[in-house]
């Protein structure tokens, strides 16, 4: 018997402490670089977008991966990628942790829509109320207190407080 698998992911996380960082001009090419990590990982994806301070990116976790292993190889491929090319001058890091949540495969056109807006979508709410509403919607658990860095504080590792859950 083989093995048939449908998790459709959005994965979501900010620059450190949510710096604007993430200039339009380099943006095309971090994406390229993301969906060839997503491609070695026999990942399907769906669309891939960001402002200046949080990536968004839709895809089909392949049965195989593990999700916490590609999105960590994500985050850290990228940072060398975006420091080793000079991508934006201002980045210094992604924050620590991530949000990731699935979906039916009927949700797919209008996640893909809301991803493909953010720049309109956050001309009128901020990163932290997006999250926020994101976390509520999907039903996850969340300390308020704990979930953004903020500049000044001590760096702590969350291994293991990786967020999913599914909407049905």
């Amino acid at each position: 018997m083989s093995t048939y698998t449908q998790i459709l992911y959005q994965v979501v996380f900010s620059t450190k402490y949510r710096r604007k960082t993430l200039t339009k001009p380099g943006r095309e090419q971090l994406f390229r670089y993301i969906w060839g990590i997503l491609q070695s990982r026999r990942c399907k994806l769906f669309r891939i977008n960001c402002v200046e301070d949080h990536m968004h990116i839709v895809f089909a976790l392949h049965q195989s991966v593990a999700l916490a292993q590609l999105v960590q190889d994500i985050k850290v491929g990228s940072s060398l990628y975006i420091k080793r090319n000079k991508l934006f001058p201002q980045f210094t890091a992604w924050q620590t942790g991530y949000g990731a949540f699935t979906y039916a495969a009927g949700a797919r056109k209008n996640l893909i829509r809301y991803v493909m807006n953010q720049e309109a979508h956050h001309a009128r709410k901020n990163f932290k109320k997006e999250y926020i509403k994101l976390l509520r919607e999907q039903q996850v658990e969340f300390e308020i207190e704990r979930l953004f860095e903020e500049e000044g504080e001590r760096d702590e590792c969350e291994s293991g407080r990786h967020i999913r859950t599914s909407l049905g």
